[in-house]
């Protein structure tokens, strides 16, 4: 959907799965969307380097999340609203290695507290 603007549809994963979670880590993600492990952690880092994400270290495991003092992050997020707003409407294009889509009820469940 963002793809042209993201450059990337993993990018656009990584973002929507961050939006929507607060936080997430590559493994999650890549599961989630049935991506690359090495594409996500590919777009983590650079989404860090950019300073559009921050991390923490738990345990072995590398959390990120928005960083805050982002100068974009409210224009981002509103952006990634519109994105979950088309999840809704219809699926979402095909991604990742099998072709799974993200359904409505994807999207709802990735909406729900932990």
């Amino acid at each position: 959907m963002l793809e042209p603007i993201f450059g990337s549809l993993i990018r656009e994963q990584v973002l929507f799965f961050i939006h929507t979670h607060g936080e997430g880590y590559a493994r999650e993600i890549s599961r989630f969307f049935e991506a690359s492990l090495d594409s996500v952690q590919k777009q983590l880092k650079r989404l860090q380097r950019g300073s559009v994400l921050v991390s923490v270290r738990k345990g072995k495991t590398l959390i990120y999340s928005f960083n805050e003092d982002y100068e974009y992050l409210r224009e981002l997020r509103a952006l990634l609203n519109g994105i979950g707003r088309s999840y809704l409407e219809k699926s979402a294009p095909k991604t990742g290695r099998t072709g799974k889509r993200v359904t409505v009820k994807n999207y709802q469940r990735m909406r729900e507290p932990f």
